[in-house]
């Protein structure tokens, strides 16, 4: 069966008029915050407390009042994010930029512009991997970071070494009260589905500070984002029953690296991680198997210490060794495999890593042999613990035929099952590591393997189908008048002024176009006839009617205070399955999607084609 179409436009002409309702979009329940922590939401009830008095700001010489943002009180290093998220105390993070963030803020000081009102806005020009979409992530990150925007008495030491000579004193006098005490910072929520050109953020404050936030969010949410993305492209292809599981820490760039990967492939769809510290931080379920190493530590039986392993429901210890040995002369009989081929230092391996854990056992099957031996030896084991009321849990294939092993396996441990009357035997779950990649999911779908749980390392944290999101930021108005890159390259252009966004959907319940408006716009409404102008098509008028719309982004920081509060990584992670699920087939699809729509209003195109032409 084909997929469906989407909701189609055509130029100048209206569509059918869509009118069958469709739920909202999920929306993630707030987490709740300690009111004991620094910044609560704003209200009525908590004020902001006196501004900080002319004299305690150092101002540049002829520097004018015109313009400016009034002064406000610096916030504390933290902000009070969901634990989940964010798990530890913020340090000073100001200096996380490159260093022409610093002269130009000097030269913005120097001439009285550093607090003008401004506002920048973050996006990427292209979907990752070829797809038609994107998974937003990094806020959590973002925002603790504006927290932590301050620069200590040691930062600006260093500063002074490396500007010029001529720097006055005055401007680190300045630097050392800079903080987000100003900043206001709207987006879509984290794991909200993306698209190009559309800001995932924007943030407004004074000029100095908007700009020199610019290196910290785009190295905050442009990985997190690319990760959540590529992670959300193994789900999709891995379908909703298989399990995932990440294991990539050790091919991560760096420990930083491997703790972001954990925590945004969590968000993209996987269930677990095999990263412990992730595990601690973010409370991402960790699971692990077992070692080729600690198999070959073994060589016989005799190497087996303690022995015994008591009955689950009581009773006299027996002898785990002899029993496993017993057990492999009738698995090997049932097989057809000379009972001396299984290796017995592997056999020792299973047998003590059951009597360390009776209720999780799983074996590695291939460090020699599957067939021979791991799978044997494996049975063994596992039906002498079900003798004594235990279960095992599953066994791990890491080389060789993963889709033909995983049927073999699956054919012996049936027959275990059916022969020795244990039912449960034959839905052991089999688990698959060794370089996994996109194709290599493809392939168990295609050729029906028997496996239920993924590992993937490499090809997830390193993202090496596209190892950047190529996040931009850049300033879209100051001083209220809005700004505008003028190139003959379109896509590099940029789209002038502080926006509303809108999505919009289609009789289906499926998203169609997201639309750009500005800021003082009235809202598009349901069964509207809107005038648009999709980006890409040079100007173009088309005209939508949308069955549902959803505003995208969220007041999330106002002047400093904390807004609204931050979901939980949980719930983070429902929204992004939920918002993927969303979409229709031919958006979601990863080979050849059909490109998703991007759109302004006339006003927008109207103001557009103005500075252009004032640019020209």
């Amino acid at each position: 069966m084909s997929p469906p179409k989407p909701h189609q436009v055509s130029p100048m002409s209206p569509p059918k008029p869509l009118s069958a309702p469709i739920p909202k979009c999920p929306s993630p329940t707030m987490h709740h915050v300690p009111p004991t922590l620094p910044i609560a939401p704003l209200s009525p009830k908590h004020p902001p407390s006196e501004p900080l008095s002319p004299t305690q700001i150092p101002t540049p010489p002829h520097s004018p009042s015109s313009h400016q943002v009034s002064p406000r009180p610096r916030i504390p290093a933290s902000l009070p994010c969901c634990p989940a998220l964010l798990p530890r105390p913020a340090p000073p993070m100001a200096p996380l930029a490159d260093l022409y963030h610093l002269t130009m803020a000097y030269a913005l000081w120097r001439t009285g512009r550093h607090r003008d009102p401004a506002a920048a806005e973050l996006f990427f020009r292209r979907e990752p991997f070829g797809a038609a979409f994107a998974v937003g992530a990094g806020l959590g990150q973002a925002l603790r970071s504006l927290g932590a925007l301050r620069f200590s008495a040691a930062d600006i030491a260093y500063l002074r070494s490396v500007l010029p000579s001529t720097t006055e004193d005055a401007f680190f006098d300045y630097l050392s009260t800079v903080d987000a005490s100003e900043v206001t910072v709207t987006s879509v929520p984290e794991g909200s589905i993306v698209f190009s050109r559309v800001p995932l953020l924007q943030v407004k404050g004074p000029l100095l500070v908007v700009q020199l936030l610019e290196t910290t969010l785009l190295c905050l949410v442009s990985y997190a984002s690319l990760v959540a993305t590529n992670a959300a492209r193994f789900r999709l292809l891995a379908g909703p029953e298989m399990k995932l599981m990440e294991l990539g820490l050790r091919h991560a760039q760096g420990p930083d690296g491997g703790l972001s990967a954990s925590k945004y492939s969590y968000i993209g769809g996987f269930d677990y991680t095999s990263n412990v510290l992730a595990g601690k931080l973010y409370g991402i379920p960790v699971r692990g198997t077992v070692a080729h190493s600690f198999i070959m530590s073994f060589r016989s039986l005799e190497e087996v210490q303690p022995r015994v392993l008591s009955p689950l429901a009581g009773g006299e210890p027996m002898d785990l060794p002899s029993l496993a040995e017993s057990w492999l002369q009738r698995v090997c009989e049932l097989l057809g495999t000379p009972s001396d081929k299984p290796n017995r230092g592997e056999l020792a391996a299973f047998v003590s890593y059951a009597i360390a854990f009776p209720q999780d056992f799983q074996g590695l099957l291939d460090t020699y042999c599957v067939m021979r031996s791991g799978l044997p030896n494996f049975c063994a084991v596992a039906l002498a613990l079900h003798q004594l009321g235990y279960r095992a849990i599953g066994v791990r294939l890491d080389s060789g035929d993963l889709i033909q092993q995983s049927k073999d396996t699956r054919k012996v441990l049936r027959a275990c099952g059916a022969h020795f009357q244990v039912p449960w035997f034959g839905s052991i779950p089999i688990a698959v590591s060794n370089d996994i990649s996109e194709q290599s999911l493809e392939d168990f779908i295609r050729e029906g393997s028997e496996i239920d749980m993924v590992g993937v390392g490499t090809n997830l944290v390193t993202c090496p189908l596209q190892p950047s999101l190529g996040c931009v930021y850049k300033l879209v108005e100051v001083n209220g008048y809005p700004c505008l890159k003028f190139t003959e390259e379109e896509e590099k252009m940029t789209i002038p002024g502080i926006k509303a966004i809108y999505r919009l959907y289609d009789a289906a319940g499926h998203p169609f176009m997201d639309l750009m408006a500005l800021e003082n716009e009235p809202s598009p409404s349901v069964g509207q006839e809107l005038v648009v102008h999709i980006l890409g098509r040079r100007g173009e008028a088309t005209k939508v009617r949308p069955s549902a719309v959803e505003p995208l982004h969220r007041m999330y920081l106002r002047d400093g205070q904390v807004y609204e509060e931050l979901p939980s990584l949980q719930e983070v992670r429902s929204h992004a399955q939920a918002s993927l699920n969303l979409l229709s087939p031919v958006h979601r699809q990863l080979r050849d999607p059909q490109p998703y729509l991007v759109a302004m209003t006339e006003k927008l195109h109207l103001l557009l084609a103005e500075l252009q032409h004032a640019s020209q």
